[in-house]
């Protein structure tokens, strides 16, 4: 993210307490943390949650982490619609489910997503999902409060 550069227009999180905690969850679940969980998998659901909160800073970080991860290109351009995709196995669709349904708060038929997420994760892989999932959303949120505004560096206008 060399030619992008973020301004926190509402406060810096150096400044808060907040910020070493939520430092702590990131290296526990974030994109650098060493999961049981599927690794890819673990990523389009980092950007997943981005999508669903509209987070900039955390839209660009985690669809440039999946591109150098080596996520197909299709899979990170659909993922916004990954229901009505057959990019995505039974096993992504699930945890992708999980995610959309944790994250937007959907608890009538949450049960229902968890057991089909339970057959294909096991419970240390659930727990995982669980926890990229929420320290995804504490980090949108956080980065929503501040005012994380993308600010063009040295963006050319076509690439």
């Amino acid at each position: 993210m060399t030619d992008i550069v973020f301004e926190n227009r509402r406060f810096d999180p150096d400044l808060t307490s907040f910020h070493d905690h939520a430092k702590a969850m990131a290296k526990a679940f974030g994109y650098t943390a060493d999961l049981a969980f599927d690794q890819h998998l673990a990523q389009l659901v980092r950007l997943r949650v981005a999508q669903i909160n509209n987070c900039s800073y955390c839209l660009i970080l985690h669809a440039e982490t999946s591109r150098t991860v080596g996520i197909h290109p299709a899979k990170i351009d659909n993922l916004g619609s990954w229901w009505e995709s057959e990019l995505f196995d039974p096993a992504e669709q699930a945890a992708l489910a999980y995610c959309d349904a944790l994250t937007a708060g959907n608890a009538p038929g949450f049960a229902d997503i968890h057991e089909r997420a339970a057959a294909f994760f096991d419970a240390t892989e659930i727990a995982e999902l669980a926890a990229i999932i929420i320290n995804m959303n504490v980090w949108t949120r956080l980065k929503l409060a501040q005012g994380a505004t993308p600010v063009a560096a040295s963006i050319d206008a076509a690439p």
